[in-house]
């Protein structure tokens, strides 16, 4: 069986083990997502590479290490700074990695981070328990009597590995007996997804007038509420008003709580190049990573996710939809989807969403001039506000630019570092003259 742990040999132990999981909201998100710890020779080839995969499946970015850096010794320092630039590390504690010194050292500089920046840590028990790590007893006992011969000359180091051990030994895990290993490492990605979504869920200070508007699109969603209902939500307006993003942030707000997920970026353009049946197997493929799918036309297509998709609980966001065979090809009728299911549809095309027939239309807002000004100014300044010399220019973009966030992006990152004010005024001109609905 598998389970997430919760076996602590103190209380004070039990405070750590989730401090790692609570406080998670206070680290920066680095270059990597996830550092994976483990012994080469136990895991490398079979469990953590197929973690490792499925961690790439998610978008979660995984720093892996090279088989090559095992040869030689001491620890390769890049490793040292890729667990640095880490949200979190994840280590497979099979009956080897105790005998690696490398793998130790690794260890002792993850709960090092831990203690001193909290460095979240995700412990996997492969096929050992975690009392034996604790206790230091056994195959354990053994390894250590082997570090501490061959380091007769650096007891401190051996300490530290010690305690390093302990103290992962006593954190929340996951137990791996007599279960599939594809049903644990679905439930870790899960874990880890889960963690990051609700870590770096707030909006970035350059994505102004998002939050209401999430809000807004939210109670339309209506994740959470006691509703067993399809719910199918389509996102309506202009060009550049900013609707695959406020898709794409409320997917990673909410995804979580689903079975499965899929997002469908720029489908019309997907579509045109590639086909329909290109989309359906993404869709198949983000949702079931593990299988594989080899159907050729759109109602093989149909008939997969209409036997697939009816029993389970998903959200979907497709993405730039101008067709309405997009929608019969993608998500067809709500029967093909589990109870609980969002489907969220963005288009330029209300008509489309009225023949499609679906639940609620939510209609992003222009950004006021406030909120324009701002925006502008970040892009143009890396200031909420505009220099005193380019003030009344700043103004100018913003009326020109009617409101429209992607409008505002454009000239403000393209005015950013430019103090020519004919530039400027050039640039103003071209605003003027290009109608704001060809963004």
């Amino acid at each position: 069986m598998v389970r997430f742990d919760n076996e602590t040999s103190s209380s004070s132990s039990s405070s750590s083990s989730s401090s790692s999981l609570e406080s998670s909201s206070s680290v920066s998100r680095g270059k990597y997502d996830v550092f994976l710890s483990f012994r080469g020779e136990d895991t490398r080839r079979n469990f953590t590479d197929h973690l490792y995969a499925a961690f790439k499946r998610r978008g979660i970015i995984t720093f892996r290490d090279d088989e090559k850096l095992e040869t030689g010794e001491p620890i390769a320092p890049e490793l040292f700074k890729a667990i640095h630039e880490s949200w979190c590390s994840v280590i497979v504690l099979s009956e080897g990695y105790c005998f690696s010194s490398w793998c130790l050292e690794e260890l002792s500089e993850i709960i090092q981070q831990k203690n001193d920046k909290g460095h979240n840590v995700f412990p996997i028990f492969y096929y050992v328990d975690p009392s034996d790590l604790r206790k230091q007893t056994g195959k354990v006992q053994e390894a250590f009597r082997k570090h501490e011969n061959n380091f007769q000359e650096n007891k401190e180091k051996t300490q530290s590995w010690r305690s390093a051990l302990t103290q992962v030994a006593n954190i929340k895990g996951w137990h791996l007996s007599n279960r599939h290993e594809s049903e644990l490492i679905g439930e870790i990605i899960k874990k880890v997804s889960t963690k990051l979504c609700q870590t770096f869920a707030s909006a970035p200070n350059d994505m102004i007038g998002i939050e209401s508007r999430l809000e807004e699109l939210n109670c339309k969603i209506g994740v959470g509420e006691e509703d067993d209902s399809v719910q199918i939500i389509g996102i309506c307006g202009m060009g550049g008003l900013g609707k695959t993003t406020l898709a794409r942030f409320v997917y990673t707000q909410i995804s979580s709580h689903f079975e499965g997920q899929s997002f469908l970026a720029d489908v019309r353009e997907v579509a045109e190049k590639h086909g329909l049946v290109c989309l359906q197997k993404q869709l198949l493929s983000q949702i079931f990573p593990e299988e594989s799918f080899n159907f050729f036309n759109v109602h093989d297509g149909n008939d997969i996710i209409r036997h697939m998709l009816s029993h389970k609980k998903i959200f979907v966001v497709i993405d730039d939809v101008d067709n309405i065979q997009h929608l019969k090809c993608l998500i067809g009728k709500r029967a093909w989807f589990g109870l609980g299911s969002r489907i969220i549809i963005t288009t330029r095309n209300e008509h489309l969403l009225q023949i499609y027939g679906v639940d609620d239309v939510y209609n992003p807002t222009k950004l006021n001039a406030k909120e324009a000004l701002r925006l502008f100014s970040l892009k143009a300044f890396k200031s909420e506000t505009p220099a005193m010399e380019f003030f009344e220019l700043s103004k100018r973009v913003v009326e020109y630019a009617n409101g429209l966030p992607l409008a505002l992006e454009v000239f403000g990152s393209f005015l950013s570092g430019r103090s020519d004010e004919a530039q400027w005024r050039s640039a103003i001109e071209r605003l003027k003259r290009s109608p704001t609905k060809k963004f």
